[in-house]
């Protein structure tokens, strides 16, 4: 391992959640992607399951990369799920903005820095972007 203990760490976690929201997207009717698509933005079921399948390529991916393993699409699936969750974050700003008389400031400002972090993580894991 030529990266320390915490980028190691970094790298598996984002990994685990691309996986875990892949699986509870496809086979679970669940995950963040069906919450942000089909919730929030109001999209079809089928676009949420595509996110689902994009999340988990990419964090089978991600733990191939960490293997020594280069898989070329990787930052391409990274930048499209890092998209819908940057659209995510705003669509939940400009909410938070325009509804501040009935939201805990703190709770939304939690759930700000929460969805910041993913959206970091996001950009970090890819080549590109990091």
């Amino acid at each position: 391992m030529k990266e320390g203990i915490g980028v190691f760490l970094w790298k598996i976690s984002v990994a685990l959640y691309l996986i875990a929201n892949g699986v509870l997207g496809l086979f679970r009717n669940g995950g963040d992607f069906r919450i942000i698509l089909t919730n929030t933005m109001g999209l079809p079921i089928i676009v949420a399951q595509i996110a689902a399948v994009i999340a988990l390529v990419a964090g089978i991916a991600l733990i191939l990369e960490m293997l020594n393993i280069k898989v070329s699409f990787l930052d391409t699936l990274i930048l499209i799920i890092a998209i819908i969750w940057a659209i995510y974050v705003i669509i939940g700003l400009v909410s938070w903005l325009t509804n501040t008389a009935s939201m805990d400031f703190w709770l939304m400002l939690q759930r700000l820095g929460v969805h910041l972090m993913v959206l970091a993580s996001l950009l970090i894991a890819s080549r590109k972007f990091g």
